[in-house]
């Protein structure tokens, strides 16, 4: 966005700029080099009620400040300083910066804040990976019946009651000898 040989961040910034050069084309075609007097009234007034804001305006008003510090018969103490703005379309606050460090500021903290982000889930996600290898092996040394060793958790349950029912028939059976009570089942 250009106007006047300058580079404005914002439309209106631009906007504001070509409304001066049209002031200054305006006044240029009117005033009157001859009369240094009535070149020190228009800057005057143009200072006074702040007529120029932007770059381009600013830099007309040195040119008739430079022109009337170089004319003798008007004294240096009649031309006023420029004073300067900080903004031209919108006031900063101040210690406000520019709109592109700020930008740059804002862009370099969302890349901090994301490569924090990254670090802090990758050591999550070890940490998970950890905690997943640890469960698989505690469940494969356990005694406990679970996913990696039900069946076989659960044969040996069978084959133990069995065993222990196998073992208390024999002993019915020795006891029934020993009394005499052999059943009808046991005599050969």
């Amino acid at each position: 966005m250009e106007a006047g040989g300058f580079s404005f961040l914002t439309e209106q910034d631009r906007k504001m700029a070509e409304a001066e050069q049209r002031k200054i084309d305006y006044l240029e075609a009117r005033i009157d080099y001859t009369r240094p007097e009535s070149i020190l009234n228009v800057y005057d007034k143009a200072l006074k009620e702040q007529v120029f804001k932007t770059p381009v305006g600013l830099f007309y008003l040195k040119k008739l400040q430079d022109f009337l510090l170089k004319q003798p018969q008007i004294g240096r103490e009649r031309i006023a300083p420029i004073p300067l703005q900080d903004a031209y379309a919108q006031p900063q606050q101040p210690g406000a910066q520019p709109k592109r460090e700020l930008n740059q500021i804002k862009s370099a903290k969302r890349k901090e804040a994301a490569a924090a982000r990254f670090q802090i889930s990758v050591v999550l996600n070890v940490l998970l990976v950890l905690a997943i290898c640890a469960m698989f092996a505690i469940s494969l040394k356990s005694d406990q019946p679970n996913i990696f060793n039900y069946e076989q958790a659960l044969l040996n349950r069978y084959a133990q009651w069995e065993q222990d029912l196998t073992q208390r028939e024999q002993d019915v059976r020795a006891k029934e000898r020993e009394l005499g009570l052999d059943s009808p089942e046991s005599a050969p």
